[in-house]
C-alpha cells in the first residue's frame, strides 16, 4: 500500500520476498548448480545440517561440497484419483534427477478433491488449499536450501498453487502435470460418461428423466440402477477429470507459458508417455539450472497472454480466471479482467471438448495433444511462440516436430469456421457487479438471457430446492447464490452441483448467478465471481426474489432492473451477516483474502 499516492493507496505493493545469500558465477567453466544448497553444505559452518543431511542419504563429502539439491513435489495424497498416482511418478522423477548427478529430495503437500467435496461443506477448503500449497512449497524449497525446484500436481488447485510457489522462490523450477484420467464408459447408457456426467444425472434423477436411450436397446432399467452404472464407471482410474475442466485448463495454460515440458498438458496419467515425461524432467531442470531460467523470467505479460488464447481457444474453466490473476500477481506481472476479454474478443472457441462439447484430452491426445493445438495458433498468429520456455528454447521450437492436427479429426474445429467466432469467456459489469464478474458462455445458450430473480443465501437452499423440484420449467429464472465469496462462503466454493442438476433436468430456463465460483465442468448460462461480494456489501446483497435480471454477453452487462436510488435505499438497510466461522483455517482465510477480481490472494497486503 502507498498512503503517499492515493491512486495507488489500494494497490498492492511489488512482490519483496526474502533474499537469500548464493553462490554466482563458474567452476572450472561449468556453471554453479548448488547456488542456495551451499549455503550449508561448503565449509563446516552448519555442521548440523549436514549432520541431518548425510543421515538423509547423502552418500559422501564431494555431493555434500558440489551435488545441487532439486526438491520433487508431489501434490499426493490417497482418496481422489487426480492425485493418488503422483507419488509413483515423483519417484521416477527422483530417479532420473540423480541419474543427472544431483540429490533429489522427495516431499508432497496438501491438496483438496472438488469432486468429492462438491455440493457440500468441505467445498468450502477448496479454493484456500492453493495458498497452502504455494505455502508449503515456497516453504519447503526456501528453509531446505532447495537449489531448483520440480512440482508434481493432479488436482484444479494443485498447478496455480505449484507456479506461485515457483514465482515466490523463483528458483529453476519445472511443472509436471499429473495427466487425465481415462474416458468412462457406461453399459447401461451405451456411450462414454465421465465424472460431470454423475452430476448431470443427478438433476435427470431428481426430475425422472434419467432412462436409458431409445436406441433399439434394452430400456428396463431403472434410475437407480442407472446412477450407480454411472457411479460406478464414470471414472475408471488415476488421473485429473478428463474434460476441458479446471485441471486441464490450467494445465494447459501452464505448458503454453513455458513452464512445462511439450505435451505435459495432454499426456494421459498412466501412458508410457507421461513416464518418459517424468525422466526428461530431469534433463530439463538441469538446463534450467545451467542457464539460470528462472520461473519469473518465463512468467512474463507475453507468456499470460498465451495463456489465455490457448483457454479460450479450448473453451477453459471460469477458474482459470480467478488462477491467472492469482499467478500473475505473485510475479509481479500486471493482468487485469479487461485482459481476458480483449483476448476473448479476439481469440475463436475451436474446441469440441467436454464440458460443453464431446470430446476428452485423451481423445485430443491421441491426434497430436496439446502442441499441436499450440502449432495451429502459432501459425495463425495468435500465439507467440517466441516466448522462452523450460527446455532452453522457444515454445515454436517446442512444438516443430509435433505433427499437425490431422485433417478428418472431429475434435479441433478449423479457425475458419470455429464453434464460435470469439472466446466462450466474457467479463461482466454492471450493478450487480460493479468490480466484475465472469460469464461462461459457449454460444450454445444464446448471448442473452433475461429472467426474474429467485435468491438464496447459500448453496445448499439453492441445492434443497431442485432435490425437492421446486424448481420448474416454464418462465425465465435467473437464481441468484449469494454469500458465497472468498469472504462470505467462506472460500468461494464451486457449485456443479446445482448447475450440472439444471442441465440433467434440462431446466434450460434457468440461469445462474453467484458470488462463489463454478466448476470447470459446469455449462449452460451461469455468471459467477461477482465482485464485491455479498458478504463485504456488494450489491448482489440486496438483490430480491421478482428483480428482473438481464444478462448480456454482448453487451457484457449484468444488472438488475432496479434504479440506483432504490438500490441505496436497499442498502442503507443491509446488515453484514455474522461470520461463519472464527477460529481456524477458514477464518484465516476469510480474514486474508481478497476479492476474485484480483485473484483471491491472501498475502496482497
Amino acid at each position: 500500500m502507498d498512503p503517499s499516492n492515493p491512486p495507488k493507496e489500494d494497490q498492492p505493493e511489488e512482490p519483496r520476498y526474502l533474499d537469500f545469500p548464493h553462490l554466482s558465477g563458474t567452476h572450472d567453466g561449468k556453471s554453479l548448480l548448488n547456488k542456495y544448497s551451499s549455503t550449508i553444505t561448503r565449509d563446516h559452518a552448519f555442521p548440523g545440517a549436514q549432520a541431518m543431511l548425510y543421515a538423509a542419504g547423502v552418500p559422501d563429502q564431494e555431493s555434500m561440497r558440489s551435488s545441487p539439491h532439486v526438491g520433487i513435489a508431489s501434490v499426493w495424497w490417497e482418496g481422489n484419483p487426480c492425485n493418488m498416482h503422483l507419488l509413483d511418478l515423483g519417484k521416477t522423477v527422483k530417479t532420473a534427477v540423480q541419474k543427472q548427478g544431483m540429490l533429489a529430495w522427495q516431499y508432497n503437500t496438501i491438496g483438496v478433491s472438488d469432486a468429492i467435496t462438491m455440493g457440500g461443506e468441505g467445498m468450502r477448503f477448496s479454493l484456500q488449499s492453493r495458498e497452502i500449497i504455494a505455502d508449503s512449497i515456497e516453504t519447503v524449497t526456501c528453509a531446505q536450501h532447495h537449489d531448483a525446484c520440480i512440482t508434481i500436481p493432479g488436482c484444479d488447485k494443485n498447478m496455480p498453487g505449484c507456479v506461485m510457489a515457483m514465482a515466490r522462490h523463483n528458483r529453476p523450477s519445472i511443472m509436471i502435470y499429473g495427466g487425465s484420467i481415462a474416458v468412462g464408459y457406461s453399459k447401461l447408457l451405451r456411450e462414454p460418461i465421465n465424472i460431470a456426467t454423475c452430476y448431470e444425472a443427478a438433476g435427470a434423477y431428481i426430475y425422472d428423466t434419467l432412462t436409458q436411450p431409445d436406441d433399439g436397446g434394452d430400456t428396463s432399467k431403472t434410475k437407480d440402477e442407472i446412477m450407480e452404472d454411472i457411479e460406478r464407471h464414470a471414472c475408471p482410474g488415476a488421473g485429473a477429470c478428463g474434460g476441458m475442466y479446471t485441471a486441464n485448463t490450467m494445465a494447459t495454460a501452464i505448458e503454453t507459458m513455458g513452464l512445462s515440458l511439450p505435451g505435459s498438458s495432454s499426456n494421459p496419467a498412466t501412458s508410457p508417455s507421461k513416464m518418459r515425461e517424468c525422466g526428461k524432467a530431469a534433463e530439463a531442470i538441469k538446463v534450467c539450472m545451467e542457464k539460470d531460467i528462472k520461473p519469473r523470467d518465463l512468467l512474463t505479460k507475453r507468456s499470460f497472454e498465451n495463456a489465455l488464447v490457448i483457454t479460450m481457444a479450448l473453451g477453459g474453466s471460469t477458474n482459470g480466471v480467478v488462477h491467472f490473476l492469482a499467478m500473475a500477481a505473485t510475479a509481479g506481472v500486471t493482468l487485469e479482467l479487461d485482459d481476458f476479454q480483449r483476448v476473448s474478443n479476439k481469440v475463436p472457441f475451436i474446441a469440441n471438448l467436454a464440458p460443453s462439447g464431446k470430446y476428452f484430452m485423451a481423445d485430443l491426445y491421441e491426434i497430436g495433444g496439446v502442441p499441436s493445438v499450440q502449432k495451429l495458433l502459432i501459425a495463425a498468429g495468435l500465439l507467440d511462440g517466441d516466448i522462452p520456455t523450460v527446455t532452453g528454447k522457444t515454445l515454436s521450437q517446442n512444438v516443430a516436430s509435433y505433427p499437425s492436427l490431422p485433417q478428418d479429426q472431429a475434435i479441433i474445429h478449423p479457425l475458419s469456421t470455429p464453434i464460435k467466432s470469439t472466446g466462450h469467456l466474457q467479463i461482466l459489469r454492471g450493478n450487480l457487479a460493479p468490480g466484475g464478474a465472469v460469464a461462461k458462455i459457449t454460444g450454445k445458450e444464446g448471448t442473452k438471457f433475461i429472467g426474474k430473480a429467485r435468491v438464496f443465501e447459500k448453496e445448499n437452499q439453492l441445492d434443497a430446492a431442485l432435490s425437492s423440484g421446486q424448481i420448474k420449467h416454464g418462465e425465465n429464472l435467473v437464481l441468484i447464490v449469494r454469500y458465497e465469496g472468498p469472504k462470505g462462503g467462506p472460500g468461494m466454493p464451486e457449485q456443479l452441483k446445482a448447475s450440472a442438476a439444471l442441465m440433467g433436468a434440462k431446466l434450460t430456463n434457468v440461469a445462474l448467478i453467484t458470488d462463489g465460483r463454478y466448476s470447470g465442468a459446469s455449462h449452460g448460462f451461469i455468471v459467477g465471481h461477482v465482485v464485491p461480494e455479498a458478504a463485504v456489501g456488494g450489491p448482489i446483497a440486496v438483490a430480491r426474489d421478482g428483480d428482473v435480471v438481464t444478462i448480456d454477453a454482448e453487451t457484457n452487462r449484468l444488472d438488475m432492473d432496479v434504479s440506483e436510488e432504490e438500490v441505496q435505499k436497499r442498502m442503507m438497510a443491509w446488515k453484514p451477516p455474522k461470520r461463519m466461522v472464527t477460529r481456524g483455517v477458514l477464518a484465516k482465510y476469510a480474514a486474508l483474502v481478497g476479492d476474485a477480481s484480483h485473484g483471491a490472494l491472501t498475502d496482497a497486503f
